[in-house]
């Protein structure tokens, strides 16, 4: 029994699909964690066990956790609470469940940088990394899926690419770093959920097949969108203030400032490329697939998504 939580999600519903396709000939039986079943897909729900509640939950991690074999772990965002909280608090529950079920091998997704001297003041990445240590002292077999930033990040962006053909971040626009496709993560953790012949705990560095700068990122964009795309540089002060400005809270918020920061001062940077990595989607690829299709929407349909 392979259990996925936050299926639902951008990793979740590329693992969702390959494990429904790809259990049956292994002998698994999948079992999913989600809030609202109606939002997995119909031919789903047929072919998989539905837990319903959140997987923070205690009650719910013991029913969703009790047989399984081997568990997909993601801690959903949560600005409204603290970091510590919103990581390590969601997983507790979880973390004991583990134990007291004798789940063999667990599958988690967090963040490069364990190590490196921006490891202990990355904000949000330093409490992810947090979880990895909690999870692994619950006993089980353990893999860390360590991850730089998403493509998917992007998205967030295609309204204002769209209509002034501006896209933001608060890194240099000459930093590179190893950006990464949710699907190539959800692969990666596909590999391990299906072959377990792994033991003890560690990381798997998930990296796109190039690092790229923000300065790339925009000559990629102009190339595959057809439309002038540029950069723009944000100040670490005015992101503070516009999340502050959406309630969230003041100890997430500097969470995030601090792990954008670890991320401009080189936190992604030096992981090394496996020879055997999944991980294969380039971001043109990915413009061409995801992206230009978010940008290319009218306004409404976008905003309805």
């Amino acid at each position: 029994m392979i259990v996925i939580t936050a299926p639902t999600g951008n990793i979740g519903r590329h693992l969702l699909s390959l494990l429904v396709e790809a259990a049956p000939a292994h002998g698994e039986e999948l079992r999913v964690v989600v809030r609202d079943p109606a939002r997995l897909p119909g031919p789903v729900r047929e072919r998989v066990e539905v837990v319903t509640g959140s997987h923070g939950d205690a009650v719910t991690a013991d029913r969703a956790f009790a047989g399984a074999d081997a568990v997909f772990w993601l801690v959903p965002p949560d600005a409204s609470t603290t970091p510590e909280e919103a990581y390590s608090g969601f997983t507790r529950p979880a973390a004991r469940a583990f134990a007291a079920h004798g789940v063999g091998h667990v599958v988690g997704v967090s963040a490069l940088g364990r190590g490196t001297p921006l490891a202990g003041r990355a904000g949000l990445v330093t409490a992810s990394l947090a979880v990895d240590d909690l999870i692994a002292g619950s006993g089980v077999a353990y893999r860390a899926l360590a991850n730089p930033s998403f493509f998917e990040n992007l998205l967030e962006e295609a309204g204002s690419i769209r209509e002034h053909g501006v896209f933001t971040d608060t890194v240099a626009a000459d930093r590179p770093a190893p950006l990464v496709a949710a699907a190539d993560i959800a692969a990666t953790a596909a590999g391990l959920l299906l072959d377990r012949s792994w033991t003890g705990t560690g990381s798997v560095p998930v990296l796109g097949p190039q690092d790229l700068s923000p300065d790339d990122l925009a000559r990629i964009m102009t190339e595959e969108l057809g439309r002038p795309v540029r950069y723009r540089r944000q100040p670490l002060g005015e992101l503070r203030s516009a999340l502050l400005a959406h309630g969230l809270d003041e100890e997430f918020v500097e969470g995030m400032v601090a792990m954008k920061r670890a991320k401009d001062e080189g936190l992604d940077a030096g992981a090394v490329r496996s020879p055997h990595a999944i991980a294969a989607t380039t971001f043109a690829q990915w413009c061409a697939h995801t992206l230009k299709p978010a940008v290319l929407a009218a306004p409404e349909a976008a905003d309805a998504r």
